[in-house]
């Protein structure tokens, strides 16, 4: 089974966590969508976040469809909590950027867009809300082009069509095509692996249209990273549960972990358990392979970035300038200078 961790990005408002909801729903992860304005969503559970009706912490959730087993991370749309953002970007597989369909690109969309350009995160595009009035599909596309990318790439659920469409944004593409009429799916993933591509849908979140070509596309032109055989982590987010226990969120890139195993790291230590977390609910394992995202206890000093392992040296430099982001972002200054200068 093809295990990917994709992360849903956006503009606060373009509908991300009701298209969270779709997917689990699709997935048979959950028995029915809840909605953000009714403060009923799987992923939103902190007192802050429905009463507000936005996502404030990242949280995380698993569904399997087919051969596809999802850890998708919920990340928060608002600016003044995007350091919860970008805290899970070093872990994902993938993500998809949400657009609002009435709205278009706004200036957080292109914010995230610079970020997971400099992570090097490979990215769908979901149109959401093209069910409303005003929306207007020829329009958002070339705003998506012009703002975001020239490769982004309309799949309208013709698979011939969007491989046409992707040949004339990306010229090794193009010679493949011109030769044989085609592109074959191991190629068009690989362009989108290398950011070539950019695979657009659009679609209605809160109506579950466009989320199955969604998740199918995911599972087409998507590929899951090959791990080394030796254990290494990344910690991307530290939390306590409601009981108070320390809990270090990471991703393993390599090996397995299994409890009461020590790991080296700046911060390393025993693990003492390990949970995946699925909402508020998690179940508890004995162990974690390569690509699983889980939450473990027993290590007390870890923070976001830390590397675990054969990664124990390897902290992200994007996590380091948080603080900093933040106070030239007040200063008026562009905050990617600062990502710039590091």
């Amino acid at each position: 089974m093809k295990r990917l961790t994709i992360g849903l990005l956006a503009h606060v408002d373009a509908g991300k966590t009701t298209l969270a909801e779709s997917i689990l729903f699709l997935c048979g992860a959950i028995r029915k969508i809840g909605r953000v304005d009714h403060g009923d969503t799987f992923l939103d559970t902190n007192l802050q976040e429905r009463a507000r009706g936005i996502t404030v912490f990242s949280k995380q959730a698993i569904a399997e469809t087919g051969d596809l087993r999802l850890t998708l991370l919920d990340t928060p749309g608002h600016f003044d909590f995007s350091a919860e953002m970008e805290r899970v970007l070093p872990v994902l597989d993938g993500a998809v950027l949400v657009v609002s369909g009435t709205d278009g690109v706004q200036s957080h969309t292109e914010t995230v867009w610079r970020l997971l350009a400099a992570h090097g995160v490979p990215v769908f595009l979901f149109v959401n809300k093209c069910d409303l009035p005003g929306f207007d599909r020829e329009k958002i596309l070339a705003e998506l082009k012009a703002r975001l990318s020239p490769a982004v790439v309309l799949f309208d659920g013709d698979a011939d069509g969007f491989a046409e469409r992707a040949a004339q944004a990306d010229d090794r593409l193009a010679e493949v095509y011109l030769e044989t009429g085609s592109v074959p799916p191991a190629l068009l993933a690989h362009a989108v692996e290398e950011r070539a591509v950019f695979p657009c849908l659009c679609g209605s979140a809160l109506r579950s249209e466009g989320v199955a070509s969604l998740l199918s596309c995911l599972e087409t032109w998507l590929n899951e990273p090959a791990y080394p055989e030796r254990f290494s982590a990344r910690v991307y987010k530290i939390g306590r549960d409601p009981s108070g226990v320390r809990l270090t969120y990471l991703k393993v890139t390599g090996g397995s972990l299994r409890v009461k195993q020590t790991v080296p790291g700046r911060h390393g230590g025993k693990i003492e358990g390990i949970r995946f977390y699925s909402g508020e609910k998690y179940r508890s394992a004995e162990s974690a392979e390569a690509g699983d995202v889980c939450a473990v206890t027993g290590l007390a000093e870890t923070v976001p970035g830390d590397g675990l392992g054969d990664g124990a040296d390897a902290r992200d430099p994007y996590l380091e300038p948080v603080l900093t982001y933040r106070v030239l972002t007040d200063a008026g200054e562009d905050p990617f200078t600062v990502y710039e200068r590091i």
